[in-house]
Parts: C-alpha cells; structure tokens; sequence
C-alpha cells in the first residue's frame, strides 16, 4: 500500500494529539493500577462510602413510578434540562441563602444543565467565546487551562495567597500587558481552588467583580466573572465565612456561577450546572448543549432533581462531616510524616486536596522523590522485584499545577498535589509514612 499523508487536522486538533502531561501519567499509572497494594492520591474522585446508593434506588423507583411528574424520563431531553432539576436546584440554592422568599436568592437568573457535568459547560464557554485572553489563579486548574490553550486561548495567571487570586497584583499584571489588556475575553476562579483549595474570600470576589466591570466600562463590552464553585458545597470547616453571591450586586449582568452535584450526591449522575443572566452568551451556551446531546440524560436528571428535593440536606451533612474527619487526620499525618520537609501546606478547609510545598525537595515526575514512590528509582532494594513491585503512591506534581509561563514555575517543582477524597483513613496513613521516607530518600540523594 502506497504511502499517504495523513487527515488535515485543526488547530486544536493537532495540539491534542500529544496528550497533557499529567493525562499521560495518570494513565500510565492507571495501566498497571494494583487494589490493595497501590495508592491513589491523584485522581479527584469522591469517596465510595459517600455515594447514596439507598436514596438513588429511591429516586429510580419513584421517577419511573410516576410519569406524570417525570414525563418521558427515559426519553431524550432538551437543551435546557428539565424543569423539575432546575425548580430543584433553585430550591437547593434558596435554602443554602436562607432566602424567605420563594426564587429571590435567584431571581432573574436562569439554570443551564450541561450534557455531561460541569466540564461540559466549561467546554462550551470555550467553544462559543471568541479566543483572547483568559485570566485566572496560579496555582491552576490545569485540565480546564490546558484544553483552553489547545483551543487557542492564552491563559495569563496571577499568584494566589490565604485568600484566593492576589487581585492587587492582577491590577499590576492588567497594567502590565497595557494594549493587549482588551484581548481578555474572560475571567475564570474557582472559588475552592482546584489544586490548592484554597477558599476564595468574600472580599476577593467583590474585587474581581469590580475589576471585570472596570474592564467592561473600558472596552464597552462585557468581560464575564467565571466563577467555578465545584467544591463550594464542600467547606467543612465551620470557622469559615458562608460565601457571599455576586448576583444582587452584579448591575452589569457579568458573574456567571458553575456548580455539580457530582461532589456532594454521585458523579456518574454527570450533573453540572450554570447560573447566568440572560444573554447571547447564555443562548450560545444553550445551542451548543443542544449541538453535543441535548443536555444531559434526562433519566439522571430527574433522579438528582428527585435527590435534592428529598435527601441533599442529610447527603451534605454526613458528606461534610465525613471530610472533615480525614481532613483533620490527614493533615496530623502529614505534619508527622513530612514536617521537617515542609515548607508550606493549604487545603483541608474545603473540598478534599492538600496542597504541599517542600523545602528543598523536588517533586516533578523525573524527581528522586517520585521516583521513590513510583517504584522506578532503579534501585530493586526500593523499587521491589520486577514481578512484584513495592507499594506505589500516585500524587499529581505541582509542576503540572502552575503555568509554564507563569512566576510560579520554580516553586511548583517542590509542590504536589494529594486527594483524601478516594482512599480510606488507613490507606492514607500508610500513603503518608511512604511520602515521608521518598522524602528522606530523596534528601540523602545526590
């Protein structure tokens, strides 16, 4: 057969074909995965003992027994969701407000059901926005601002503090890039960061929301806030301030909220959601729900909408107690595993990550320390037989967490990332006494 050359792929189709770096080792990982002998502290995956499996069988059961309410629920349906998980979630967000008035906490503004999670409104938003500038936090959310550079976007990064996204030091980059400032199309936080967890405070989304409005008078069109609330449901610590919502301040008509219910009832419901304004962006985010599937399947919807109605204050209340307990040991296990090399720690307020920074320990994936807990130092006294490796540990390194083209890419070496949401409280102590001795192999290393 003679030679050809190969299909004409786009832009983003070319940028795909080598996959993102930490996809590549997670799925290499994930090949020769071991129950009961490896460790996964690197996927983002919520805890089996969470998952409502009695109330789910419930919501079946009474979604298929009543058609009249659930009309054609094992159907398609359309590109706007179903009316019965929009009234749901309306109702979920004005009893977290402790609004006394029926639809007040959300009055004006209108529920779009993504095709398959979150994720898929965050693909839409990159499919229908025109491409430019996307600002958002360092550390990042690095599966979201690695597809919006394959799409075309420049992703521009701002350091975070205890607080969220530094906004005085996003006022002094805005000023840096000078003319190119209205290339921005759009800015995107999330509000419990994904990595770091850290929570965004109430002062810096007022901030943000007055810099995106100050660039809206600008340019003389909207600059939308992006704010990706996935773990907000999961602030455990009750020391933190309720976050406050930006829709009754938002005269402009720019903040834009997504949220799932995957942390808090199941992912596999693929349940996303975003709360906007009317707008033509809000149309063009609609077609393209429609484009990719005509949202999600309504059959799962109907049993999330069925879930929030009857079981999401008791789900969150034991889901949030549930973290809390392994936030608190997990972080008494790092500071005996790993407190001489510690330089910095945050997370284990919300949602379910720590964030670590090490003092002079490396932690990127050609590093002593991850080759340590990654069983491929060489060596077979750390590394095990060939038929029978030792126990490994998978975390996501911080190098993959910080922008490459950002101020944090020195430190983000010394950083990883860790999820206490998956494995059990044991499994994790174990994690923890074998991070601490890859670090002091790692610090007697040459």
């Amino acid at each position: 057969m003679n030679a050809m050359n190969e299909c004409l792929l786009s832009p983003y189709g070319q940028a795909s074909t080598t996959p993102a770096p930490v996809s590549a080792m997670m799925n290499s990982f994930a090949g020769s995965f071991r129950d009961g002998i490896d460790i996964n502290l690197g996927v983002g995956y919520v805890n089996e003992s969470t998952l409502p499996r009695v109330p789910v069988r419930e919501a079946v059961e009474n979604v298929l027994s009543h058609p009249e309410t659930y009309r054609c629920a094992l159907n398609y349906g359309g590109p706007k969701g179903s009316p019965n998980l929009a009234d749901a979630i309306r109702a979920f967000h004005d009893s977290k407000s402790g609004s006394p008035a029926p639809r007040r906490y959300l009055e004006g503004i209108h529920v779009v059901i993504g095709p398959s999670g979150v994720t898929s409104l965050l693909e839409a938003i990159a499919q229908v926005m025109e491409k430019g500038i996307v600002i958002t936090s360092d550390p990042m959310y690095y599966i979201y601002c690695h597809f919006l550079e394959r799409m075309g976007f420049d992703v521009i990064t701002v350091p975070e503090d205890a607080e969220g996204i530094q906004t005085d030091r996003l006022k002094e980059r805005l000023e840096k890039i000078g003319s190119r400032r209205r290339d921005i199309r759009f800015f995107y936080v999330v509000t419990v960061n994904n990595p770091t967890c850290t929570i965004l405070s109430n002062n810096r989304r007022k901030e943000l929301l007055d810099i995106a409005v100050e660039l809206s008078l600008e340019f003389d069109r909207k600059v939308p806030l992006f704010l990706d609330a996935a773990y907000e449901t999961l602030i455990h610590d009750p020391s933190v301030e309720p976050s406050s919502c930006l829709f009754h301040e938002d005269r402009y008509r720019l903040v834009h909220e997504l949220h799932t219910l995957s942390k808090i009832l199941a992912p596999a419901l693929r349940i996303g959601y975003m709360l906007c304004p009317p707008s033509p962006l809000l149309d063009s985010v609609i077609q393209r729900v429609s484009d990719v599937g005509f949202s999600a399947p309504l059959f799962t919807q109907e049993i999330a909408g069925y879930l929030l109605q009857h079981h999401a204050a008791e789900q969150i209340r034991t889901v949030k107690e549930g973290y809390r307990e392994k936030a608190i040991l997990v972080r008494g296990a790092i500071e005996k595993e790993l407190g001489p090399y510690l330089e910095d720690c945050s997370g284990g307020q919300g949602g379910f990550y720590y964030y670590l920074t090490l003092k002079e320990i490396e932690t990127h994936s050609d590093s002593h320390f991850f080759k340590y807990l990654s069983r491929t130092t060489g060596n077979p006294e750390v590394d095990g037989s060939d038929d029978q490796k030792a126990p490994r540990v998978i975390y996501v390194p911080g190098a993959f967490c910080v922008h490459p083209r950002g101020e944090l890419v020195d430190r983000g070496k010394r950083q990883l990332r860790l999820s206490y949401g998956f494995e059990e409280i044991p499994v994790l102590a174990e994690a923890l006494s074998l991070m601490g001795k890859a670090a002091h192999y790692a610090s007697s290393s040459p």
